[in-house]
């Protein structure tokens, strides 16, 4: 398992996925990284990237009946992972939502397979939680049950204001209130573990200082 993380983040890095630098997150923070999953946009890296997310799903032991992705990013992650799933054996239906509700045709909100049973949702990370919000109660509104959240990275920030920090992340807090587990194929410690072992001659072994005071900031226990 920790090889398919380690595995995962140079795939990241390599793909200009993870990016180092100057970034502004959606809090207002100034981050040393940043993860962008819209672009994995050619076939070959979509495809791996979904192997991902279908091999830690299954590695998790969650029992799951389909897979349902919000929109926008969802929609595509989702899509993908059930090929995958399929390709290792595992043949589930997928579905997602519109962002407005379609009035003519079928109509409504969701497309694809209706959702029954156990529901994974996908996404590429969980920052407020509003999109994890909203799939939780389309999930229920249908008589479903939303099982659990699988995310590509999971920054183990803490939710807030620099004044006023939660003692939790975006993702821990997402996990108690819904009462299901929140799944990552990396997070934030496995990105510095990359970097450490990287070597010293090597253009990302520099961010390594930049990422650890972050962490020692913001990081969740």
């Amino acid at each position: 398992m920790k090889n398919l993380k380690q595995e995962f983040i140079r795939f990241s890095v390599d793909a200009g996925v993870i990016r180092f630098g100057e970034f502004v997150t959606k809090a207002g923070r100034n981050s040393p990284y940043f993860f962008n999953a819209g672009l994995f946009n050619d076939g070959a890296n979509l495809g791996r990237i979904a192997d991902f997310y279908a091999q830690t799903l299954l590695d998790s032991g969650i029992e799951f009946d389909m897979l349902f992705g919000p929109a926008y990013k969802g929609i595509t992650l989702a899509s993908a992972t059930a090929v995958a799933l399929a390709a290792k054996g595992r043949n589930v239906p997928f579905a997602y939502n519109r962002k407005e509700a379609k009035d003519h045709g079928e109509g409504g909100t969701i497309v694809g397979a209706g959702l029954q049973g156990k529901v994974v949702i996908i996404d590429d990370v969980i920052s407020a939680g509003t999109s994890v919000r909203e799939s939780v109660d389309m999930i229920r509104h249908a008589g479903a049950t939303p099982s659990a959240v699988l995310i590509a990275l999971d920054r183990m920030e803490r939710s807030g204001k620099d004044d006023a920090l939660s003692a939790h992340s975006a993702v821990q807090e997402v996990s108690q209130t819904y009462g299901m587990p929140v799944i990552s194929i990396a997070n934030l410690n496995d990105l510095f573990d990359c970097l450490s072992a990287a070597g010293a001659d090597t253009q990302i072994a520099r961010h390594k200082d930049a990422v650890a005071a972050y962490r020692q900031r913001y990081g969740a226990i």
